[in-house]
């Protein structure tokens, strides 16, 4: 019993650790990435990339300064006078002249490196942004289901409750009362599937936040009410086209792999070039002694100063091989950057279309569900007074509840197609 209940004792103790790791959540889109951006792994390892590189950049500017160094050196040595000591002391330095324009081109490089990575980390938050935000909407979209799903199935609830007292009075047949019921349970096993939808979705959510899984997270709902003004406030497709090509990350990281890969022609062209470097050094003696305990300082100091110039004469070919192979690395680049302009064009098109037929397809669902609405009401007080048949009500029922689903899924197809158009545009993504 002691083991049993000491058992018990861990597990509630177990059971408080993880509650307290728990935490609420009420997040708006905005919270929502925000949070994305504080607490993702993968961009938080793009940022120590980005410290690196901008190590090696504020280094490779250095180098074009001398460097300086000193030197000490004892030496003992036994002889037939006995033991003796020496030594010297001395302070060089040396500085590259001229490398072939290596260090420059070495220098830019560093810095199209740095620059590169912050638009790599801009397009990776581009795509976390669409992720959170097709999440989110998914959320709204089923939310907004399940609001009108407990209205349908109060009305179910209310109709059962009426047929069974017109079954109980004889009014209507027994095969009535049981479609009335079956109707009820279905409306009821919806609400459940919509509830653990949401709850999945949340959990999808969480994963995209980087958000422990055991924490509660809730959404607040924006205003979405005018969805008139997206159609509104949309540009002409050859504007959305020219916005997206001066915005787009993918573009300009192409852009920057043509420029650092014609550094990289320039610094393979540059091992033709001769390097000239200069170097200087000033040294002395030391304290020393012999066997006989003779002391002696030399003070007269040592100088020394020269330049050196290394011409490259042959390189068994590695340094035309280089050349070549730069240059076929920057076709491929420039290649690549074309590739990518038109891909950008392509998917800016079929975004801005996907928002025009989008905004079609929701204003006739829209008129469609407001129909279907008034209609089911209508046959819904029509059945209280015995004027259509249970078939007739739950046909009409159904047929709402289709037309209700399609609404909503338009509505919020209609915000996801305009706000991802707005990430290709450079917009920045409320709601």
């Amino acid at each position: 019993m002691k083991r049993i209940a000491s058992f018990l004792f861990f597990l509630l103790g177990a059971f408080s650790v993880m509650a307290q790791e728990s935490h609420s959540y009420q997040f708006t889109l905005d919270d929502c990435i925000r949070y994305a951006f504080a607490n993702s792994y993968e961009r938080k390892s793009m940022e120590l990339t980005s410290q690196s590189l901008e190590a090696t950049y504020k280094q490779s500017k250095l180098q074009r300064l001398p460097n300086l160094s000193a030197s000490y050196g004892q030496n003992i040595s036994n002889n037939e006078n006995g033991w003796s000591s020496s030594g010297n002391v001395g302070i060089g330095t040396s500085v590259t002249l001229y490398q072939g324009g290596q260090i420059s081109n070495t220098i830019e490089q560093n810095r199209l490196n740095l620059e590169r990575n912050e638009v790599q980390m801009e397009r990776y938050d581009n795509q976390t942004v669409t992720q959170i935000l097709q999440s989110f909407l998914t959320i709204l979209g089923n939310q907004e289901l399940l609001n009108y799903q407990l209205e349908v199935l109060k009305t179910s609830s209310e109709q059962l409750n009426q047929g069974r007292a017109r079954y109980q009075a004889g009014s209507i047949l027994e095969s009535d009362y049981l479609l009335l019921e079956a109707q009820y349970y279905s409306d009821s096993n919806n609400v459940v599937d919509t509830r653990i939808n949401i709850e999945n979705n949340l959990l999808d959510l969480k994963v995209l936040l980087s958000m422990n899984p055991s924490d509660r997270l809730e959404i607040v709902s924006p205003d979405t009410g005018n969805l008139d003004a997206l159609k509104e406030s949309l540009p002409s497709e050859e504007e959305a086209i020219q916005m997206a090509m001066d915005y787009m990350p993918d573009l300009r990281m192409s852009d920057y792999n043509i420029r650092i890969a014609e550094k990289n022609v320039d610094m393979a062209r540059g091992n033709y070039l001769p390097s000239v470097s200069a170097n200087a050094n000033v040294g002395m003696g030391v304290l020393s002694f012999d066997g006989n305990g003779i002391n002696k300082w030399y003070s007269t100091p040592t100088e020394s100063a020269g330049i050196s110039v290394n011409i490259p004469i042959f390189s068994r070919g590695s340094t035309q091989a280089n050349v070549k192979k730069s240059q076929i690395a920057l076709e491929q680049a420039q290649l690549e950057h074309e590739q990518a302009q038109l891909s950008v064009r392509q998917t800016v098109v079929q975004a801005y279309r996907n928002v025009v037929s989008a905004y079609n397809a929701y204003k006739v669902s829209e008129v469609r569900e407001n129909a279907y609405s008034k209609s089911f009401a209508a046959h819904n007080i029509q059945y209280q007074y015995g004027t259509i048949t249970t078939v007739e009500l739950l046909q009409q029922q159904n047929n709402y509840l289709n037309v209700l689903n399609t609404y909503i899924q338009n509505k919020y197809n209609l915000l996801m197609k305009r706000k991802i158009l707005d990430v290709y545009t450079g917009k920045k993504i409320t709601l």
